[in-house]
């Protein structure tokens, strides 16, 4: 029906109770047809009418969707109704008139009746509708009673999506056993796994957004228990800006569950570090890169300069970021290997950067085993071209982007990555450009990362493999990653290695257990499967050797290593000599280095 019709339709069903129902009540009140004149009749009407359609139209009562009518629909009929009869029953006193009180008091409840009702019947029949519906859609249970909670079951019952609810869980002991929009709140989270019994639910949504990562991580685990898919609802802020709608409920990520606060860093001493720079990011279409470039642009840099190998990713990051900032800031793409020294200081000279985030770089440790040249011609030389050519342009600070498996590294990439590490530390010493390096874990989400396998693993069936049942890593998102290296170029004096406290190691198992559970399946369901540590891996990874000691601390969750120092001239013997060397011998010398440099300076110190 169009608005036109609705509106229409309303006015003429108003029309007509309010002038049949003053003749109802007389025959009500007069039942021996002793009746007030049909003047008098015509002018309590006609007063009632014009009145009523006046405060109709004020409480904008043909304007509001009646088939989501509440409380507030209900106050604002009565509002209507009684100003109305108040109305109606003065201008009768004005014009001098008897006022027939008995009649406008018995006419004000039969407006409430048939009005109201008149309204509420769109409610009932969607409601009804609504029941209906729910023998083909997912059974639903909410836990959080709270606004949240009744934002999520209100756009479900109303929505044509796949879930309905049936029932909350919430702790507040005066919310339950009442029932909310029609919906019991059954009891407490304790109440969980009897209340996805009995009502059979098929899926269960957490809308708590307040919640903090441990409270979050203690619901989960209760949902966890029952086997049934658990998703969450989104930020607030994120609902307030318009960035997700209430109907965009998101499943539960591991990020959800890392069991610790993300960490929050200083944005002041960032905005002064970025704001009207220009900043070059190497790697900007890979996962952190891309990521970097998201958090570097909130504080609009006067000009973005994105350098990466793939046209594919580099592309989808510039349409990304000039969609989200409307041309505020000026985005320049650059597609080049960082391997090409000449192509590299090119464009270093043109662009003359303040800040450089070298994110560029191969990750993937069992085919950087079997690729042990490629890795040292990406991670070593291409770190050293970056990095040589912003110290020449003048550069202000290159923050260098390292990983955990660099600390005591058993792999070719760590090696790698542990002399890159030692080039930018060596340039520190001979260039007037701040030259730092950021450690991460592993990072969540990222491509190449464990969760990504599992996902697709567990989409096919399973099984989800996992090389041992003790290996341990160090995890963060991608989000807290990016912050990081921010927080690092902003309080960078050189030479430093920064690295973020992220907590205790999680056993890849757990993470693979608990992403079982979060896709609604059983360990009997998806099997795990053990495969064996592959070539250059570790059962734990570190953060810092024992030479490398937490030195200082610039902020409560990021702490500076000490710096360590190695020959300048066996880098430079490696890099004329790699190409010559068999694949064997060459991993055997990049260990070698990087472990034996370790023991030098435990001598030194």
């Amino acid at each position: 029906m169009s608005y036109q019709k609705r509106v229409l339709s309303l006015i003429v069903i108003d029309s007509l109770i309010v002038f049949t129902s003053v003749y109802i009540c007389c025959f009500i009140l007069f039942p021996g047809f002793i009746m007030p004149a049909v003047k008098q009749l015509v002018l309590i009407s006609t007063t009632l009418l014009l009145s009523h359609h006046i405060f109709a139209y004020k409480y904008k009562m043909y304007q509001r969707a009646w088939e989501y009518a509440s409380v507030s629909e209900m106050v604002t009929v009565l509002k209507a109704v009684t100003f109305s009869i108040i109305t109606a029953a003065i201008i009768q006193l004005i014009i001098g008139q008897h006022v027939y009180f008995r009649i406008l008091t018995t006419t004000w409840m039969m407006h409430m009746f048939l009005i109201g009702g008149s309204r509420f019947s769109w409610r009932i029949y969607k409601d009804k509708h609504f029941s209906e519906k729910t023998k083909v859609k997912k059974r639903t249970l909410i836990i959080g009673a709270g606004s949240a909670g009744i934002l999520v079951a209100r756009q479900l019952k109303h929505s044509n999506g796949e879930l309905i609810p049936l029932a909350f869980i919430d702790d507040d002991k005066q919310k339950q056993h009442l029932e909310i929009l029609g919906l019991p709140v059954l009891g407490g989270l304790n109440m969980l796994k009897d209340a996805v019994k009995d009502l059979k639910i098929e899926n269960i949504i957490i809308a708590i957004p307040s919640l903090n990562k441990r409270e979050l991580h203690n619901i989960y685990e209760e949902c966890s228990k029952t086997m049934v898919n658990t998703q969450m609802m989104p930020m607030f802020e994120d609902l307030v800006t318009g960035k997700v709608s209430v109907s965009e409920i998101r499943n539960v990520e591991p990020g959800d569950l890392l069991g610790r606060m993300p960490v929050e860093l200083d944005t002041n001493s960032i905005s002064k570090f970025i704001t009207n720079s220009v900043v070059l990011v190497t790697g900007a279409g890979g996962s952190i890169g891309s990521e970097i470039c998201r958090q570097v642009s909130q504080f609009k840099p006067s000009k973005l300069i994105l350098l990466g190998h793939g046209e594919n990713s580099i592309y989808t990051i510039e349409m990304e970021l000039k969609s989200s900032l409307c041309n505020n800031i000026e985005i320049v793409t650059e597609i080049a290997d960082i391997t090409d020294r000449d192509k590299i200081f090119s464009i270093m000279n043109e662009y003359r950067p303040r800040v450089v985030f070298h994110a560029a770089a191969h990750k993937h440790v069992p085919l950087m085993e079997r690729n042990p040249e490629e890795a040292i011609k990406n991670n070593v030389i291409g770190t050293k071209n970056v990095a040589e050519a912003a110290g020449e342009n003048y550069v202000e600070t290159f923050v260098m982007i390292s990983t955990d498996k660099a600390v005591n590294p058993t792999s070719v990439m760590g090696a790698t990555k542990r002399i890159a590490e030692m080039i930018v530390q060596e340039l520190n010493q001979k260039s007037n450009t701040r030259f730092v390096a950021v450690r991460f874990g592993n990072v969540l989400g990222s491509r190449g990362s464990v969760i990504p396998l599992f996902k697709n693993q567990i989409s096919k069936g399973g099984p989800i493999t996992v090389t041992h049942p003790d290996m341990t890593r160090y995890f963060m998102t991608i989000p807290e990653a990016s912050r990081l290296v921010l927080q690092a170029g902003a309080r960078a004096e050189g030479g430093e290695i920064f690295v973020l406290d992220m907590g205790e190691p999680v056993k890849i198992v757990d993470l693979a257990k608990n992403l079982i559970r979060l896709s609604g399946y059983s360990e009997d369901e998806i099997e795990i499967t053990y495969s064996g540590i592959r070539p250059g891996e570790k059962l734990f990874e570190e953060i810092l050797n024992q030479n490398e000691a937490k030195d200082y601390q610039v902020h409560p969750k990021i702490f500076v290593g000490k710096p360590v120092n190695l020959e300048s001239t066996k880098i430079t013997d490696l890099l004329e000599t790699y190409s010559y060397l068999d694949r064997e011998t060459l991993k055997g010398i990049l260990l070698y280095m990087t472990n034996q440099s370790t023991e030098n300076i435990k001598v030194v110190v």
